[in-house]
């Protein structure tokens, strides 16, 4: 994509250049601001000019600026899973897992492509402003290619599942999507992370020593890193919390030396999970004390850490732990990449640099999240309910997750600016023929105290004083949570459910020119004072409910009623019973304050005589002709070192595969009213929904869909768009004994090496319409150790609806005596077909890498002679060709 210069671009261009090094003419200019010389040699000749404190300084993630040396500050710490996070406005992509379960590398690429877009757009825009803080720098800590090998991991939802070639395939198109392809300057910097051997538990992470078979650690621990390194070229590598081998993954010499740099060839940087620097002597207890931890790391690797320990770099060196070449290497390779982002050259030189702010959720960046989240749904089970009839006169769609926006973002995520709920996206799909009835059951999970599960006061009972028209309450929004000076905005807001992910809520107004620089709020520290009238349409008593993170004060009628001013945590619900008398307005204020982080307000209220939410869930369910439940998980329940302990989580992590006990309960009773039912789960990973797939008819797996979920959701439902999703991760029946959680054999886990029945396998997914596969043809029956062997086939549309289908080719060794997978997915072709359309579909197996395996006795890679099967079919379970080559040395 093309950008051009407008004027204000231009502007934008000249200010920014102001911040960025300056360029003196004449004999004195040093080589480091030479724009003719290499990166290599200017990054060289700025490291030589620093001395030993300042080179320290730049080995953490908050690099200080160097104003002598015309080094602005940098905060390497920047996060982009699946749409760039934490940075405020951005377009929010399905979650990671989502973006596998499309089994579509081109589409990757386009949404890391649009990521990137966004991500320099943001970064000049922030530095235009001055603004050089966390969130706002071109090194992003994404993609997570950790194999997913347990479904009670609960950041498997962050990576592209649990097989080793489709983890590779994902992420080097995720890679050159988010760095870009040109010649100089990189677009921005992408970092693999966790290396190596790292998926939970979550409570155990900063303490376990992992010691894999060596065939596991390089059959399926290692294939995605080096595919990252050696064919996606990225940029970074993180290393893990944990130890392998006894070795801090952080810190390692086989790992980080010997087979990233050495066998590998990798010549980027490593980045330390942060503070796993400092888990080397509190918690790993390799070593005594930090300065000792700190030279181990930049000895053994480990150049930028993502926390405080290098801070002791300085003793360290003092007590002849490290000597001072051993960090200018480090630091060299630091700088060497912050030249190549061309941080230190004139923005008009580098080609990113004039991407404009208006990528930042244009709507074709909109419309790409609808696209992908389209390809993730996974449809599980259709007996023929759906699609959804038209005739439908009265839908109700009941559920925890049916209008949460939680569950459409997962984790690691920025702010969208109109998410949309999948009751929102069926009620926009339903049309005026059907009639939507909506409620929300049960809370998520027992136990859990749920501020967003209450109704929201809607516009129409709130003005923003006696004499307006409009509906709503005027919100004025400050710097600081004092309210001091004047507001920086003032608007109407028509209700009060705010999400801002880490970014102040008026920082794309000021990027877009609605507001001035000097208005807008940075980031964290900023308050709102809401006012107006509230409007009761009934006398009685009201429970008022305010959820928010950080401090919030309600007030009725000047009457303090909700004092949470105090509060420094997570999302709370607060309340307060109050009467009120229908038809009577009364002040309304509510202030609201935030300076950590994810800042979240809403106002809700439980009207007089409302129902039990369980019996106005059966209710609407005996009112309608048909149900679509929508549960499962959000990223409260299930994610990264989580203070969560519910029946069935502990730490983020899943003690209990099935669905929280709450949803199965209410499920059980809508089903018994005899009314049919779709189930729509959102989630990250894998559950257990052997009573749904017995005795429900439908049933959508929905991921964490992206902003525009709840449409996607919808045209899948209403048939607008033929699902196509695939699972990227085996689903395990309810009673199956898996291997202990921080086991790390993969004998029993995964479809390569588990034996038993799934209850959904790896690669599954229904369609509206009915494929047909025939004639398979190898063009060769034997091959060499390093040939290559060509699998080609027809695939026939048979049913009467257009749709794509999801080709798997898989290969099985016949007659190996070593301790191979089951099988393993070698390739995989989208194939879009008219009804009757045929497709001819060609696949190219080479036999070095495709067949290769890790022979224990030989330290290597090799090829086992002998007989293998291709197998090509749907799914790994549903295999519809099969034919055998044998290869010979």
């Amino acid at each position: 994509m093309r950008y051009m210069k407008s004027g204000s671009t231009k502007l934008a261009l000249t200010v920014a250049a102001l911040l960025c090094v300056s360029f003196s003419a004449g004999a004195e200019q040093p080589a480091y601001k030479d724009l003719n010389k290499s990166f290599e040699e200017r990054a060289a000749d700025l490291v030589s000019r620093m001395t030993l404190e300042e080179k320290i300084a730049q080995l953490g993630n908050a690099a200080p600026a160097i104003p002598r040396l015309d080094v602005p500050e940098y905060e390497w710490w920047n996060e982009a899973l699946h749409g760039v996070a934490r940075a405020g406005a951005a377009t929010v992509f399905p979650q990671a897992i989502g973006l596998s379960a499309t089994f579509d590398e081109k589409m990757m690429f386009e949404i890391a492509t649009a990521i990137s877009d966004e991500a320099r757009a943001k970064h000049h825009e922030f530095a235009r402003r001055g603004l050089r803080k966390r969130y706002q720098g071109l090194t992003f800590w994404s993609p997570n290619i950790n194999i997913f090998r347990d479904p009670r991991w609960g950041r498997g939802q962050e990576t592209y599942g649990e097989d080793p070639w489709l983890t590779a395939r994902m992420g080097v198109a995720f890679v050159k999507g988010l760095q870009g392809d040109d010649p100089k300057y990189r677009k921005v910097d992408a970092t693999a992370k966790h290396f190596a051997v790292h998926s939970g538990p979550e409570a155990d992470r900063h303490h376990f020593d992992v010691h894999p078979s060596e065939r596991d650690l390089y059959d399926t621990y290692l294939p995605a890193f080096q595919a990252l390194v050696q064919e996606g070229k990225v940029a970074s590598v993180m290393g893990a919390y944990n130890r392998v081998y006894g070795e801090s993954a952080s810190a390692s010499p086989r790992l980080l030396q010997q087979i990233l740099r050495k066998d590998w060839g990798f010549d980027g940087y490593v980045v330390s999970d942060c503070d796993s620097i400092e888990d080397i002597w509190k918690h790993h207890k390799i070593v005594a004390t930090a300065p000792e931890a700190a030279a181990l790391g930049v000895r053994y690797g480990c150049e930028l850490d993502c926390g405080k320990t290098y801070d002791a770099l300085l003793p360290a060196v003092k007590q002849n732990l490290i000597s001072e070449k051993e960090i200018d290497a480090a630091v060299g390779k630091l700088m060497l990449t912050r030249f190549q982002l061309g941080m230190f050259d004139p923005p008009e030189r580098v080609r990113w640099a004039q991407i404009p702010y208006s990528v930042n959720q244009s709507a074709e960046h909109d419309q790409l999240a609808r696209r992908a989240a389209q390809s993730s749904i996974v449809m599980l089970k259709n007996d023929g309910m759906l699609p959804l009839s038209r005739d439908i006169k009265t839908l109700a769609v009941i559920g925890p997750t049916a209008d949460e926006v939680m569950s459409l973002l997962g984790n690691y995520y920025g702010t969208p600016a109109a998410p949309v709920t999948i009751l929102q996206g069926i009620r926009e799909a339903a049309g005026k023929q059907t009639k939507v009835i909506y409620s929300r059951g049960v809370d998520l999970v027992e136990g859990r105290e749920e501020p967003r599960a209450v109704p929201l006061i809607d516009a129409n009972f709130l003005r923003p004083d006696a004499n307006s028209k409009e509906q709503g309450l005027k919100g004025e929004y400050f710097r600081g949570r004092d309210f001091a000076g004047a507001p920086v905005m003032t608007r109407v807001d028509s209700r009060i459910a705010f999400r801002w992910d880490r970014g102040a809520p008026t920082d794309d107004l000021a990027a877009r020119g609605e507001l001035s620089n000097a208005q807008a709020l940075a980031g964290d520290d900023f308050s709102v004072r809401w006012t107006g009238q509230l409007l009761p349409p009934t006398s009685g008593k009201y429970e008022l409910v305010v959820g928010a993170n950080d401090g919030v004060r309600l007030y009725i009628d000047d009457r303090l009623v909700v004092n949470g001013w105090d509060q420094n945590e997570r999302v709370k619900s607060h309340s307060a019973s109050v009467d009120l008398e229908g038809g009577r307005a009364y002040r309304i204020k509510l202030e609201y304050f935030e300076d950590i982080r994810d800042a979240e307000i809403r106002l809700g209220w439980r009207r007089p005589g409302a129902k039990a939410p369980f019996v106005e869930a059966m209710d609407a369910a005996r009112a309608a002709d048909a149900v679509v439940f929508v549960g499962g998980l959000t990223g409260d329940v299930e994610g990264e070192e989580m203070k969560v302990s519910y029946p069935g989580f502990a730490g983020g992590d899943r003690t209990d595969l099935r669905l929280p006990g709450s949803q199965r309960k209410l499920l059980e009773a809508l089903q018994a009213t005899g009314k049919p039912i779709a189930l729509v789960l959102t989630g990250g990973s894998a559950l257990a929904v052997d009573w749904a797939q017995q005795r429900l008819p439908a049933i959508l797996m929905a991921w964490y869909p992206g902003q525009r979920g709840g449409n996607a959701v919808a045209d899948v439902l209403f048939g607008n768009v033929n699902p196509s999703g695939r699972l990227p991760v085996t689903f395990y029946k309810e009673n199956e004994k898996l291997p202990a959680f921080d086991d790390y054999a993969m004998q029993g886990r995964t479809y390569r090496y588990f034996t038993g029945q799934p209850l959904y396998p790896f690669g599954h997914g229904l369609s509206y319409t009915r494929f047909e596969y025939s004639n398979l043809k190898l063009d060769r029956a034997n091959v060499a150790p390093d040939g290559t062997i060509q699998a080609s086939l027809t695939v026939k549309n048979a049913g009467s609806r257009a749709g794509e289908e999801v080709v798997q080719l898989y290969v099985a060794p016949k007659d190996s005596k070593q301790q191979w997978a089951n099988k393993d997915l070698r390739g995989v072709k989208r194939v879009a077909l008219k009804p009757g359309e045929v497709g001819n579909v060609s696949f190219t197996l080479e036999a070095s890498s495709d067949l290769r395996h890790y022979d224990v006795n030989a330290k290597r890679y090799t090829v086992d002679p002998g007989k293998y099967e291709v197998q090509v079919g749907a799914s790994s379970a549903d295999i519809r060709a099969r034919q055998t080559f044998e290869v010979k040395r």
